[in-house]
């Protein structure tokens, strides 16, 4: 930070001009610390996509140091409450926008734009030393998972009889995450349909926690939250393919793979400087920002695809 010699009249003309930007909560940029942009870019929404926007936040404080982007986890669902709200600027979302949450934003007069950013692979985990399930099918996920066996299935052996006499102790996204959403829909043919009897969170890391403390633990959660929990937790391959970078990709470790996006509020870019920069900092760099983030990146055609909403904004 550069300090300025200034008088005291001066000091308190800045202090108060600063405090006048932070009451009208960032609706307009002034001059950062370097000459550059200020302001705030306020972000809410997927714990999935958080380290994504996060590692988009780092690179972009260096050509924009003045600028506060602030990424807070509370899940899709509650991402988009607010983001409807007009509440914020943009929407981390780990799955589509719902109709019922256009209908919402439309009636609060909330205008967006859909921007793909990276990929993902949902990902089934299991204690080191569960030696037992490193391979699932997704007939034995719907056993564990279905809303049917909410206190019926609790044990491994009851999921396959060559399993070990293993208490099933089950983690994963709470309700307001995106990733409730999908992985209850592609693994029991409906969105929210999924037993009650595990432990819920919108933070993953308390998913690699519960699952790490427990030896017939079993969670549900995004890929990059085991690439930094390598020897903490481990992926189960699902029908035999195991996920990463390529099967996502390609298409192969299926129906658990999926895109992950940013909703932008137009108004927000049309009328803050600081989230027009970083949105397009963000876009231009995406390949860069999925590789920093651990994160799956976006193929050629859908970095194409990216390019092309963005261009839609301008």
């Amino acid at each position: 930070m550069k300090h300025l010699q200034a008088s005291a009249a001066a000091a308190a003309s800045l202090l108060a001009a600063a405090l006048l930007l932070s009451a009208c909560g960032g609706q307009s940029a002034g001059d950062g610390a370097s000459g550059g942009l200020g302001g705030t870019v306020v972000t809410d929404g997927s714990s999935t996509v958080e380290p994504l926007t996060n590692a988009a936040a780092h690179l972009f404080e260096g050509p924009e140091p003045g600028v506060d982007v602030v990424v807070t986890p509370t899940g899709t669902t509650a991402g988009f409450r607010a983001f409807c709200n007009g509440e914020i600027d943009i929407s981390n979302a780990s799955r589509p926008i719902s109709d019922d949450e256009i209908a919402a934003c439309e009636e609060a007069g909330v205008e967006f734009t859909e921007i793909v950013v990276a990929n993902d692979g949902l990902s089934v985990i299991l204690n080191p030393e569960n030696d037992w399930a490193t391979d699932l099918t997704l007939e034995q996920l719907a056993t564990i998972w279905a809303p049917e066996s909410e206190g019926a299935i609790t044990n491994w052996n009851q999921v396959d009889p060559d399993f070990p006499d293993e208490p099933l102790v089950l983690f994963g996204a709470g309700s307001d995450s995106g990733t409730f959403d999908y992985f209850s829909n592609a693994i029991n043919g409906e969105e929210g349909a999924i037993r009650a009897d595990y432990s819920a969170s919108e933070d993953d890391n308390k998913t690699i926690e519960g699952v790490a403390e427990n030896v017939g633990g079993l969670g549900f959660l995004g890929l990059s939250y085991v690439e930094d929990s390598r020897g903490v937790v481990i992926a189960a391959s699902v029908d035999g393919v195991s996920p990463s970078t390529e099967s996502v990709q390609d298409g192969s470790y299926t129906p658990l793979s999926r895109p992950l996006f940013i909703y932008v509020n137009d108004a927000s870019y049309a009328e803050k400087p600081q989230v027009k920069a970083f949105v397009d900092f963000y876009v231009e760099n995406v390949l860069e920002v999925a590789e920093r983030a651990h994160v799956v990146p976006l193929t050629d055609e859908q970095v194409a695809t990216a390019q092309d909403e963005l261009a839609s904004l301008g």
